[in-house]
């Protein structure tokens, strides 16, 4: 199944609140919400790229729970971004810092922060293109740094502000981050196949 956007004057009208019902009433369904306030419904992911995404935020979340110094979320979290899209990457972190800002009702939601630290990972129906414009949504919303990995195709794509993205090829080695995430490494030959 390719993404489907939904784009009509309701959808578009839903407020944050509404918008948060429509997915718990549509739990079955992989949904986001772009800045142009469309619904984006994305199919579910292969058992293969579920177990990359497995292990990658199994490497961040002991990481996290190690430093201490952040949270760890998986690609069933949703945060508000300043420019009102809704998204959800496969693996983020968030500052200690960040998130105690929050209040309580506001974690209980999609939180309106956009993590320091995302990943993406490329699945069989994404589109390279498309999940590279979300990375740059995501930088210019406030994310510190950004990785998007394709294991298909064994290359990493590093984004973070006010540079270029870099490219990576091979999984023979082990991704190592840079602020906001400094000290993690994420073992891309554990994703191998």
């Amino acid at each position: 199944m390719e993404t489907i956007i939904l784009k009509d004057r309701i959808t578009n009208a839903m407020s944050d609140e509404e918008f948060l019902w429509f997915c718990q009433e549509n739990k079955d369904l992989r949904i986001e919400r772009n800045s142009k306030l469309e619904i984006v419904l994305m199919s579910p992911v292969t058992s293969l790229s579920g177990f990359w995404n497995m292990e990658i935020s199994r490497q961040l979340a002991n990481w996290a729970v190690d430093e201490k110094n952040g949270f760890a979320f998986d690609s069933s979290a949703g945060f508000t971004l300043p420019d009102r899209s809704i998204l959800s990457p496969d693996a983020s972190w968030v500052s200690k810092a960040n998130w105690s800002s929050l209040s309580e009702e506001d974690k209980n939601k999609f939180a309106p922060i956009c993590p320091d630290f995302v990943i993406e990972i490329r699945s069989k129906s994404d589109h390279l293109e498309d999940l590279k414009i979300k990375m740059t949504c995501w930088i210019s919303n406030g994310a510190q740094l950004g990785w998007l990995i394709d294991p298909t195709q064994k290359t990493v794509f590093i984004y973070s502000s006010g540079r270029e993205p870099q490219q990576i090829v091979g999984f023979d080695k082990k991704l190592v981050g840079e602020y906001p995430v400094k000290g993690f490494e994420l073992d891309l030959s554990l994703i191998q196949y």
